[in-house]
């Protein structure tokens, strides 16, 4: 087993999952990594892929950089597909870095921060067109200056900005989306500000 996938795995077993929804999350995102072990970290899946995400909050933990996704026409978490890349924190951080255009993120924590299967509905992406699949999604903390200089990715976001935790949880559109970044929220407070 490369040894990323095997890292991944144990890191999904100690997870300790925040309520149920996690919990059942959880066993299925471990199923399919069994169902599928040849493709889950590839977009070729059409029926789920891993993604890796980032909760990027500012030292004092009061606010969260988000970008405003042009696919969706929403402001949403910093993060992307793993693309055949089993080392899921290391996707999100350059996905963070990226879409943000941050040249320095902090760790808050190694250990996976949140996990989701997010519904994804059909789109059509640079002209083509996605059927609706799953994102098998494990979220990282990262902490950011918030002085530090900002900027779009013009052909994924059309906005960067830092959000008060409420602003963070009403800028996005879908109610699912909505209750995940209530518990990010909830779970930042545990770890303390700088």
């Amino acid at each position: 087993m490369d040894s990323d996938l095997g890292k991944l795995c144990k890191q999904l077993r100690d997870y300790t999952p925040f309520d149920e929804r996690e919990r059942r999350d959880r066993e299925e995102i471990l199923r399919l990594m069994e169902k599928f072990p040849e493709n889950v970290f590839l977009r070729e899946n059409e029926d789920c892929h891993f993604t890796a995400s980032c909760w990027i909050t500012n030292r004092t933990h009061d606010k969260i950089l988000m970008a405003y996704h042009n696919i969706y026409q929403t402001w949403a978490w910093a993060g992307g597909h793993a693309d055949g890349d089993a080392n899921l924190r290391w996707v999100a951080k350059k996905e963070a870095c990226e879409e943000t255009g941050l040249t320095r993120l902090d760790m808050v924590t190694p250990e996976i921060f949140s996990v989701e299967i997010i519904p994804v509905e059909d789109h059509y992406k640079n002209g083509k067109f996605v059927k609706a699949h799953r994102h098998l999604d494990c979220c990282f903390l990262f902490e950011a200056d918030e002085e530090m200089a900002v900027h779009s990715k013009p052909d994924e976001n059309s906005g960067v900005r830092w959000f008060n935790l409420e602003e963070a949880v009403s800028m996005r559109k879908e109610p699912m989306m909505r209750e995940i970044y209530r518990k990010l929220n909830k779970k930042l407070l545990s770890f303390p500000a700088r």
